[in-house]
């Protein structure tokens, strides 16, 4: 059952969204070669601890950490390891947040110093088709506009689109109704409507869209071992209009420093 929010709820999670993107910023600051994921990991949860919310994802589901550090193949879902960061990786950091008893969660694939060409293209088309997904979250829309819209222009540039997990609605808990695919029928599933919160990702690789999960029975990683990148935001429905509650400024901010 689909759970549509109030003007209040929204206002809140627009909070609990922001201090998943204010960490998000605080990451982009750090996050270079050398650097080990662990590292990130730690100061992510005392960052999150700091703005009077507490970490989304880690003790859920048995999550052993604030963040989901996922690098190259790793398509989503990495643990953070004590392996350095090097130079031509990317990087998926995913977060999760909650605020006042709502959840934010979105994520940023970070390339870290120089990356190849194929992996920025990567890169760029997945945070694309990001937000071609977000523009079909309007009233007069189904769900599937949605992944339709991604899947067309991650296919259209050869790459695979993941099949295996879907983006979902989001609120007091972290995975709600709907469901929201990164392919689909134009047309199909539930009808958008005013209060609707979700978390559109998608999570696009380089090679075939098939996925394995590794032993830690978290990482999940291309099957081919090619890279592949995840973009999310949050976004709410508001008098039949997209509107996204999180946002990369702070990320964008940091990077433009460096």
């Amino acid at each position: 059952m689909i759970i549509y929010k109030t003007s209040e709820e929204i206002s809140i999670m627009r909070e609990a969204a922001q201090v998943v993107s204010r960490t998000l910023g605080k990451i982009a600051e750090r996050i270079a070669p050398g650097v080990t994921p662990k590292e990130l990991d730690i100061f992510a949860e005392e960052y999150i601890l700091s703005q009077n919310a507490i970490p989304g994802f880690k003790g859920l589901y048995d999550c052993p950490s604030t963040l989901l550090i996922s690098v190259n193949e790793q398509v989503v879902h990495g643990l953070p390891t004590d392996i350095p960061l090097k130079e031509g990786d990317i990087v998926s950091i995913d977060c999760g947040a909650v605020y006042k008893g709502y959840y934010g969660d979105h994520a940023y694939t970070f390339g870290i110093g120089e990356i190849s060409d194929e992996k920025a293209r990567l890169l760029k088309v997945t945070e694309e088709c990001l937000y071609l997904g977000i523009d079909q979250a309007r009233v007069g829309n189904r769900i599937d506009d949605i992944g339709w819209a991604i899947q067309t222009h991650a296919e259209k540039h050869g790459y695979g689109v993941v099949r295996d997990l879907v983006g979902h609605g989001l609120g007091k808990t972290l995975h709600e109704d709907p469901q929201v695919p990164n392919y689909g029928r134009r047309g199909r599933g539930k009808k958008i409507q005013n209060g609707l919160t979700i978390a559109i990702e998608p999570m696009i690789n380089m090679g075939t869209e098939k996925v394995e999960q590794l032993d830690d029975n978290w990482t999940i990683v291309t099957a081919d071992g090619m890279p592949s990148a995840h973009f999310e935001h949050d976004i709410a429905v508001v008098d039949g209009e997209p509107i996204i509650l999180s946002t990369f400024d702070y990320i964008l901010e940091a990077l433009s420093k460096k």
